[in-house]
């Protein structure tokens, strides 16, 4: 999904730049807009939607990185009514599946857990109770002092942990995993917990043309705002002196600007900062850098027929290079992309690992015999196309007592704001936090120049008062 100005002139005056155009960015520079101020963003890819960005499968737009949506993802659903597309919302039953010592198992439904043959009768109900158990907790407070792995084995026992939550957690978060909190885990259990129908079956969520559908409808209602996006523009730094932020440098420009909001992760953000400028900049550099975060690699391949009927596959097989089979055309009909059947192949890894610095074919090749052994059937001959999407933080390590670490949305950096998917903790990472985030700082940054503006005007001559409130008509 393109958009924007490419390398057109974008020289303000400009209230403020979001650096950035994924759901968070795009949602704060709605806020922004709404609230009359005058927004750029700077996309450093050549199209928007970040992680939620997309390329032509067929006659659709497909996510580079997996997407689908929970009940209670109900930002997204507002989103499409708001800009009259409710229909782009679809209903779908997600079939889910456990990869564990050479077969695949069905966990779609309580009556799944109870016939799971990795483990034991007395452990399945076990499994399943603390599933339950896990849904009673009410607030994510009463368990951020405990590691997932204290939690689950409180939970369920040595055997169900060893079994089945320590390799999804070593898959996901490889050495971090004995770190991760148990909030993140009660957040993933939640989520899905609250999203089935009264027979217990996960009910997901999926949009008709997918987030390019969504970016479709949304791009002109943010240039009606008198939104500017501008793509392939990356920010090089965020200027500062004694009063706060100044503007940005982007490739040889300087755009000014007295306030920006950075949607990057926080390492990257703290990279955007010169260390000379506001005496405020040493200080947030060292606290953004303390959050870990992991890449993500996805390998999507178009095939010409199913590698199985199972849309979400956890795979907790050390041996796998990939902690999730996810065959998207389970879930939305092949039908959509020109009859062929689509299949991420996702993994979190650090940024530095050997898979992730494959070239594309590199990865590919690797990836083939480890296919071949989940599903014997398979031959490189299904595939018609294959492409390999990368994210170099795309995953933060949530830990105990994250709440402390958590960078606030204002910093102390007067006039710089931050808003990433480190920070819509408890939750996890996904678009409907990224549109929340982006709302809440979007709305915050509109309410503090409101704020500026009404402490200016008490405190102004009245003849500077008039003249002001007239140029501002202009």
């Amino acid at each position: 999904m393109t958009a924007g100005d490419g390398g057109q002139d974008v020289r303000g005056p400009w209230d403020v730049i979001v650096v950035g155009a994924g759901f968070t960015g795009l949602a704060a520079a709605h806020e922004l807009g709404r609230a009359g101020l005058r927004c750029l963003v700077l996309e450093a890819d050549d199209r928007v939607g970040g992680l939620a960005g997309t390329f032509t499968v067929g006659d659709r737009q497909l996510e580079r990185f997996y997407h689908h949506w929970f009940a209670s993802d109900t930002d997204i659903f507002r989103l499409c009514a708001d800009l009259g597309r409710p229909d782009l919302v679809r209903r779908h039953h997600g079939r889910t599946g456990f990869y564990y010592a050479g077969g695949i198992h069905r966990l779609s439904s309580p009556l799944d857990v109870l016939r799971f043959a990795p483990l034991p009768p007395a452990d399945r109900l076990r499994l399943g109770r603390s599933v339950l158990r896990a849904g009673r907790v009410r607030h994510w407070r009463e368990l951020e002092a405990l590691t997932a792995e204290e939690w689950l084995v409180s939970l369920g026992g040595r055997r169900v942990y060893d079994r089945v939550w320590r390799p999804l957690l070593e898959g996901k978060f490889g050495p971090y995993a004995p770190e991760v909190g148990a909030t993140w885990m009660w957040t993933k259990l939640h989520l899905r917990g609250g999203s089935r129908s009264r027979s217990g079956r996960e009910v997901l969520y999926y949009l008709v043309g997918g987030c390019g559908a969504l970016l479709d409808a949304w791009l002109p209602r943010l240039a009606g705002l008198g939104v500017r996006i501008r793509t392939g523009s990356p920010v090089s730094e965020v200027l500062t002196g004694p009063e706060g932020v100044t503007g940005v440098r982007c490739g040889d420009e300087v755009i000014d600007a007295p306030r920006a909001l950075l949607t990057c992760a926080p390492g990257p953000a703290a990279g955007l900062l010169a260390e000379s400028g506001h005496p405020a900049v040493p200080a947030l550099r060292r606290r953004l850098g303390t959050i870990p975060y992991l890449a993500n690699l996805c390998l999507v391949l178009e095939n010409d027929r199913p590698l199985s009927d199972t849309y979400w596959l956890n795979v907790t097989d050390p041996h796998f290079p990939y902690v999730g089979v996810i065959e998207h055309t389970n879930l939305d009909a092949p039908e959509h992309y020109g009859g062929r059947h689509l299949v991420y192949l996702s993994t979190y890894l650090p940024a530095d690992a050997p898979l992730y610095r494959m070239s594309d074919a590199e990865v590919f090749r690797h990836s083939l015999p480890h296919l071949r052994r989940m599903f014997p059937a398979f031959r490189a001959d299904w595939v018609r196309a294959h492409h390999v999407w990368r994210a170099g933080h795309a995953q933060p390590v949530i830990t105990r007592h994250y709440s402390r670490a958590v960078p606030g949305v204002e910093s102390a950096l007067p006039g710089l704001y931050l808003a990433s998917m480190a920070q819509v903790f408890p939750e996890d990472r996904g678009t409907n936090y990224a549109l929340r985030g982006g709302q809440r700082a979007g709305r915050l940054i509109a309410d503090r120049v409101r704020t500026a503006a009404r402490r200016t005007d008490r405190t102004a001559p009245p003849h500077d008062a008039a003249l002001r409130i007239g140029a501002d008509h202009d």
